[in-house]
């Protein structure tokens, strides 16, 4: 694939950009070099390299859900700046 006026032109659109014709030259040729590096890997020999799931062998470990410590609702709400017996009260905010 080669990076050519009309697909700059194209991604500028897409992008809202405005580059002048100098920037789109600089563009295309940036473009041009980031696929020629890619492409370099279509040389490798990946046919005995099995796929990764996974970057490591780590293994999710949870721990038991386990209630420890718990307060009332008294303490809860006592640095609350405003609250009633239930809970903690708010600005209302939809009308």
């Amino acid at each position: 694939m080669k990076i050519d006026k009309s697909l700059i032109l194209k991604l500028e659109n897409l992008a809202r950009l405005q580059l002048s014709d100098v920037e789109r030259v600089s563009m295309a040729e940036d473009l041009n070099k980031m696929l020629a590096l890619v492409s370099k890997m279509n040389e490798l020999d990946l046919d005995d390299v099995e796929p990764l799931v996974h970057l490591t062998d780590a293994v999710n470990v949870l721990r038991p859900d386990i209630i420890t410590d718990k307060i009332t609702r008294k303490d809860a709400l006592k640095n609350a700046p405003k609250h009633d017996e239930a809970g903690f009260l708010v600005p209302k905010i939809i009308k």
